[in-house]
């Protein structure tokens, strides 16, 4: 189970925003423990077919308007995503090391991985606090490296307002090569 996490924000996240671009349009997106929809909302307005899951019954009724929502606890039961893919994935302020592969896995082929959560030091300043919920140093781009993923952007570092020790990636699981020119990726 997961400590409390102090995001009450009903705006999205400006990491998930920034990097939205990278999502090709009409592509379906994953929010994973999505809480209220926020980041469903935020897809949802720019034409994605959204799908959230999260095990708070309660949350989940507010994310209904904006999509497809499946009450799941994802850390003690199956995954309810298996056989389906997104065009992009997005998760924040989550982390269940369990499901990291799981995760990437249903990132489509030409896809995009979305992910900001607690790193470690967050201890310092507040909660999660527990180590088993802070990413470890370079954690994500170490997830995301190889052939099968181009990391478009990366951040592990402090944030001050409100104070919290973060890292977070944007990376693309390369589709079907286009031709000679270079894939363009906004920034």
């Amino acid at each position: 189970m997961t400590e409390a996490t102090p995001h009450a924000s009903v705006q999205p996240s400006p990491w998930i925003t920034r990097f939205s671009p990278l999502v090709q349009p009409g592509a379906s997106v994953l929010d994973v423990a999505c809480g209220r929809g926020r980041h469903m909302h935020w897809f949802a307005q720019r034409g994605h077919t959204v799908t959230g899951v999260d095990r708070d019954a309660e949350a989940l009724g507010a994310a209904r308007a904006w999509g497809e929502t499946v009450e799941a606890d994802i850390e003690n039961g199956p995954w309810p995503f298996a056989d389906r893919h997104f065009g992009a994935v997005v998760v924040t302020n989550y982390l269940w090391r369990p499901l990291l592969l799981t995760v990437l896995g249903a990132v489509a082929p030409g896809g995009v991985l979305l992910y900001e959560t607690f790193a470690q030091g967050n201890d310092t300043v507040g909660k999660p606090s527990r180590p088993d919920f802070l990413l470890r140093p370079g954690e994500l781009l170490a997830l995301c490296s190889g052939a099968n993923w181009h990391v478009v952007a990366y951040e592990d570092g402090f944030l001050p307002q409100p104070e919290r020790f973060v890292q977070r990636i944007a990376a693309v699981r390369p589709g079907m090569p286009t031709g000679s020119a270079p894939t363009r990726y906004p920034l």
